[in-house]
């Protein structure tokens, strides 16, 4: 499996618009191949970044993905969207998983 995390520093006061745009962008991502899951974790002190996961097939799942259309929507910033909302300088982080225990399949 390819991980790549997204790490995201959003303003507090852009978090709900940012939550919200977010997830609503997961709708562009139905049907990616290679994509099996993709997470968004809420900070739990304010200091830190939100986090994006994303695991896909593998390292050629992601970067076709990249090329993609999904990709252009999935990234397009809504018409009317507050300034700052989706934050700047976010920092993307690739890896191979090597072990994985799963607790619940």
């Amino acid at each position: 499996m390819y991980v790549v995390m997204n790490r995201l520093p959003i303003p507090a006061g852009h978090a709900p618009a940012f939550e919200q745009m977010f997830t609503a962008s997961f709708e562009h991502m139905k049907g990616v191949p290679g994509l099996q899951r993709i997470t968004l974790q809420r900070p739990s002190k304010p200091d830190q970044p939100y986090v994006s996961t994303m695991e896909f097939e593998n390292a050629d799942a992601f970067r076709a993905w990249m090329g993609s259309p999904s990709f252009r929507a999935s990234h397009a910033v809504p018409d009317g969207t507050p300034e700052g909302a989706m934050g700047r300088g976010s920092v993307i982080e690739t890896f191979d998983t090597i072990a994985d225990l799963n607790f619940t399949s």
